[in-house]
């Protein structure tokens, strides 16, 4: 029998232990067609089979290239060659979206494979995020300088609000080895335009900055990168259990809104006073601070000097007594 080829071994060790965790049970694939998620299929179906789990693809056909119709068909085509059974789902991207055409396709896209795995019983959709996405992913926070929240990049896995498991088995794994792993299996994947098209900042990063990085400062940059990622997350997850645990005692609720002790706040370190402000507000009334605005909030404690209320995105923070109240805005 023929060595069986390094590269698809990576990739099936993996998986293996997602799919294991997830035996007997229906399992959703991203399938684009690409590389990474062609390779990420073949994959998760093998180990699935003596997992005794079941797989479907699901192909995302945003309409946005001529032809992607006969993209997604041949996707499908090979998720069933493969041994998975395939959807093919067309949506409709808002290309006036405010945050541009690609956080259309993304929601978009997350949307309808959401829709899929409920229609198909999926315990779970796996996703095909590389290392290498990581990397990107990272260093495109760093540039827009929104802080450690986006700089954790990616999660390797997360639960949404009706229980659906989202994984990303691969981003240990490099770009290279899922290209490596198709050639190996004579697998035909589908390289997108739009993955060299230099309007994206993603391309730019993929195709100019990091491979700058990588020579100017050496070998290793993805994997350092992804590093910084994964002990950022770490710390984040344990400061959001201590932001949790001094919330049930700062916050209150009050008259058409909710309340937080100004001794309290000022009393933490500013890290955790401005976590606080920003989870009260997103959690309460679904709207996001930028920094200035949480500076501004925290100044209501720590610098007071009557200023008046502030006006926030969904609401308005004002000092009273000894309590900074936010008040939904009509």
């Amino acid at each position: 029998m023929p060595s069986l080829s390094p590269a698809v071994a990576e990739l099936r060790r993996a998986v293996r232990s997602v799919v294991a965790d997830l035996a007997e049970r229906r399992l959703a694939v991203a399938l684009s067609g690409g590389v990474d998620s062609l390779a990420l299929t073949a994959a998760v179906v093998f180990e699935a089979q003596k997992a005794d789990a079941t797989v479907v693809a699901v192909v995302i056909d945003h309409g946005l290239q001529e032809g992607s119709d006969a993209v997604a068909a041949r996707a499908a085509d090979a998720a069933r060659a493969l041994g998975a059974d395939a959807r093919v789902v067309r949506v409709d991207v808002d290309l006036a979206h405010p945050d541009g055409p690609e956080a259309a396709a993304r929601e978009a896209r997350y949307a309808a494979l959401r829709t899929v795995a409920r229609q198909e019983g999926a315990a779970a959709v796996l996703l095909g995020h590389t290392l290498d996405d990581q990397a990107e992913t990272v260093l495109l926070g760093l540039a827009r300088g929104s802080g450690a929240a986006s700089l954790q990049g990616m999660a390797p896995e997360r639960v949404d609000d009706e229980g659906l498991r989202w994984v990303r088995p691969l981003l240990s794994v490099r770009r290279e080895t899922t290209r490596a792993a198709c050639a190996a299996s004579a697998l035909e994947f589908w390289d997108d335009p739009h993955n060299f098209d230099p309007r994206y900042a993603r391309v730019r990063v993929r195709e100019s900055v990091l491979p700058v990085l990588e020579a100017e400062l050496g070998p290793g940059i993805a994997e350092a990168l992804a590093r910084t990622a994964e002990q950022l997350r770490e710390d984040a997850d344990a400061f959001e259990e201590m932001i949790h645990e001094t919330i049930e005692d700062i916050v209150e609720h009050a008259e058409a809104g909710i309340s937080v002790s100004v001794a309290a706040l000022a009393a933490n370190p500013a890290a955790l006073r401005n976590r606080i402000i920003r989870l009260v507000v997103d959690a309460e009334f679904g709207a996001s601070l930028s920094r200035i605005q949480t500076l501004e909030v925290a100044r209501l404690a720590t610098d007071w000097s009557g200023q008046g209320p502030i006006d926030l995105p969904g609401c308005s923070a004002q000092r009273v007594g000894g309590q900074i109240v936010f008040t939904a805005r009509g």
